[in-house]
């Protein structure tokens, strides 16, 4: 994995429903919580179809939740390693 990964990574935050729904595992760049895709019930919409909304995370309410099905680690160290970047 490349030293900007969790830069990289940062794009797939974002009207992902779809990449979400493929998820086995997600986890919120803000508050570093991991936890099942099941457990997002709120969404923005930033388009006009189900698959352009953002998930917002269910502990935290902030829109900084990235799926597995992105190909990256969900995992406390990379959680934390985007935060200190966007935040």
């Amino acid at each position: 994995m490349s030293d900007a990964a969790h830069i990289d990574a940062h794009s797939h935050s974002i009207r992902h429903h779809d990449e979400i729904a493929e998820s086995l595992v997600c986890g919120c760049f803000y508050c570093c919580r991991i936890f099942p895709p099941s457990e997002i019930s709120e969404w923005v919409d930033d388009g006009d179809t189900d698959s352009c909304k953002t998930a917002l995370c269910p502990y935290c309410g902030i829109d900084s939740v990235i799926g597995s099905a992105a190909g990256y680690p969900i995992d406390a160290e990379f959680l934390r390693k985007m935060n200190k970047h966007w935040f």
